[in-house]
């Protein structure tokens, strides 16, 4: 479940999506915050330059890797726009980062896509969870993920 006080995170991962869109990447972008509720890094797709590993969900598993102990990785938690895909959740499950709340899921992404009629991607689109059993992740979220559907219309041509 979404608590109230997230929303600010979530909205956040959504305006790097918007960021990443206007510099001409894809609409996605992560939040990574403390146990705490600090903000420690933000990342946004940078894909444009033709290098496409780098997801944003991917540079903050990174980052946390080389600035938080086991033990502050394992309690943080990633929000992003858009619900990891097989390779930012695998990254996300070797450094022991914790909870992912997402705003819109890979299914949603899926039929979005479809519907503006791009190509599937080369990799399996998975749960979280198929990748990292038993982690704790949250998402769709209502409301929002209109936002970012509205991101990918604009991305690819649609209305």
């Amino acid at each position: 479940m979404v608590a109230a006080h997230e929303m600010r995170f979530l909205e956040r991962a959504v305006e790097l999506a918007k960021e990443a869109l206007h510099k001409g990447d894809e609409p996605f972008g992560s939040v990574l915050v403390s146990a705490q509720g600090e903000i420690l890094a933000e990342e946004r797709n940078r894909i444009a330059g033709g290098d496409a590993t780098q997801h944003p969900e991917f540079a903050l598993a990174r980052w946390a890797a080389n600035h938080l102990s086991p033990a502050e990785r394992a309690t943080a938690t990633v929000y992003t726009s858009g619900e990891h895909c097989a390779m930012c959740a695998a990254a996300h499950g070797w450094v022991g980062l914790g909870r992912i709340v997402y705003v819109s899921s890979s299914q949603q992404l899926g039929v979005w896509l479809a519907e503006l009629g791009v190509a599937p991607p080369p990799v399996a689109t998975l749960s979280i969870n198929d990748v990292v059993p038993g982690l704790a992740v949250d998402g769709p979220v209502p409301g929002l993920d209109a936002q970012v559907h509205a991101l990918h219309r604009q991305r690819h041509g649609g209305q």
